[in-house]
C-alpha cells in the first residue's frame, strides 16, 4: 500500500466563477473521475479536507480582504476583479481549499502519508495579501507553508510553481523570507506580468526567489533542460524540509490560455525528479496543489502522469 494522500471534496464543485469561465467545475470532475476509475486509486490515502479556520487564512491575507470575499459570496456572488468570479458557495469552497492543504500537511508530517495532491478549487497562487487575482481567492499553498512553519517548525520550505503563469501572490508572500524558497517556471510574456529573472527576493529573502521565464513555444526538451540546469540544483543546494508544488497543467501544448508545448508525460518526468529531491532531502515529504489547466483531456492525462510518479515514489504497487 502506497502512502500518497488525495484530498477532494464536493464543495469544490460548487464554486462557480461565471458562465463560460475557463476555471470551471468540470476541471475537477475530470480529474476525480479519472483517478477514481484508475488502478492508481487503490494506492491513495483518501483524506476528507477540513475547513480552514479564519485565523489560518489571516496568516497570509488581511482581515478586510477576507471579509470582502465572504460578503461577496453571501450576497450571491460577483466579481472580485475582471477575471475572478464568485458564487454563493465560493467562500466556503475557498476555506475548504485552504483547509485541504493544512489537512494534507498534517497527514504527511504525522506519517500517515509521504506525499499528496490537493485536488482543489478555487486555485490560489495568484491571490495577493489583500486582493483577488487570476481566478484565485486565498493562496492555498502559502497558507500551507505558514502552517508547516508555525505548527511543525519547518525552517526551509521549497515551493516549486510549474504553472504556466507566474505565481505572483506566492512570490510576494515570501519575498522577504528565507524560510521559503519560491521557484517558478512560467511563460513570459503572459499574465500576470511578474516573474522576471531580476526578481530574486528582498532583504532577508534575497536569493530565495528564482524565476525561470520561458519563451512562448518552448517545448519539452528545452523546458526540461532549463529545469535541470536551474531549478534542480537550486533546490538541491537549499536542502528543504518539505517541498510544495503549485501544479498547474496549463503549460501543456493543448491548453487554450498559453503557448508552451509540454506533453502530458512531461509532468511525470517533473514529478519524478521532484520526488527524487524530496527523497534526498526531506524523507519524501512533498505536496502538490491544483492550480491551472484548462483543456480537460490534457488536464486529466497530465494529473494521471503526476500521480503515477507520486504513487511510485511513496511505494505504491504500480
Amino acid at each position: 500500500m502506497g502512502k500518497t494522500a488525495y484530498l477532494f471534496d464536493q464543495i469544490f464543485l460548487q464554486h462557480e466563477p461565471g458562465f463560460g469561465h475557463p476555471e470551471r467545475p468540470e476541471r475537477l470532475m475530470a480529474i476525480h473521475t479519472a483517478l477514481s476509475e484508475s488502478n492508481i486509486w487503490k494506492d491513495l490515502v483518501v483524506i476528507k479536507p477540513k475547513k480552514a479556520d479564519i485565523s489560518a487564512i489571516e496568516t497570509n491575507h488581511s482581515k478586510k480582504y477576507i471579509e470582502e470575499v465572504r460578503l461577496t459570496a453571501e450576497s450571491g456572488g460577483g466579481y472580485m476583479d475582471m477575471d475572478t468570479g464568485l458564487s454563493a458557495k465560493s467562500f466556503e469552497a475557498a476555506l475548504f481549499a485552504a483547509g485541504a492543504g493544512i489537512s494534507a500537511c498534517d497527514a504527511i508530517m504525522q506519517g500517515k502519508a509521504q506525499n499528496g495532491f490537493c485536488a482543489v478549487r478555487p486555485p490560489g497562487h495568484h491571490a495577493e495579501y489583500d486582493y483577488a487575482s487570476g481566478f484565485c481567492l486565498f493562496n492555498n499553498i502559502a497558507i500551507a507553508a505558514r502552517h508547516l512553519i508555525s505548527k511543525y517548525g519547518c525552517e526551509r520550505i521549497a515551493i516549486f510553481d510549474w504553472d504556466v503563469h507566474h505565481g505572483n501572490g506566492t512570490q510576494h508572500s515570501f519575498e522577504e523570507d528565507d524560510s521559503v524558497f519560491y521557484l517558478s517556471t512560467h511563460q513570459m510574456p503572459l499574465f500576470p506580468g511578474t516573474g522576471s529573472e531580476r526578481e530574486i527576493g528582498r532583504g532577508k529573502g534575497k536569493g530565495f526567489t528564482l524565476n525561470v521565464p520561458m519563451d512562448p513555444g518552448t517545448g519539452e526538451e528545452q523546458y526540461l533542460k532549463e529545469f535541470r540546469k536551474k531549478i534542480v540544483p537550486a533546490i538541491d543546494s537549499y536542502k528543504p524540509d518539505f517541498i510544495l508544488i503549485s501544479s498547474g497543467f496549463d503549460a501543456h501544448k493543448n491548453d487554450p490560455l498559453a503557448s508552451l508545448k509540454l506533453e502530458s508525460r512531461t509532468f511525470y518526468t517533473l514529478a519524478c525528479e521532484m520526488a527524487e529531491l524530496a527523497g534526498k532531502h526531506c524523507g519524501g515529504k512533498m505536496l502538490a496543489f491544483l492550480e491551472g489547466g484548462y483543456n480537460l483531456t490534457a488536464l486529466e492525462e497530465s494529473v494521471m502522469h503526476m500521480m503515477k510518479a507520486f504513487v511510485e515514489a511513496s511505494g505504491g504497487s504500480l
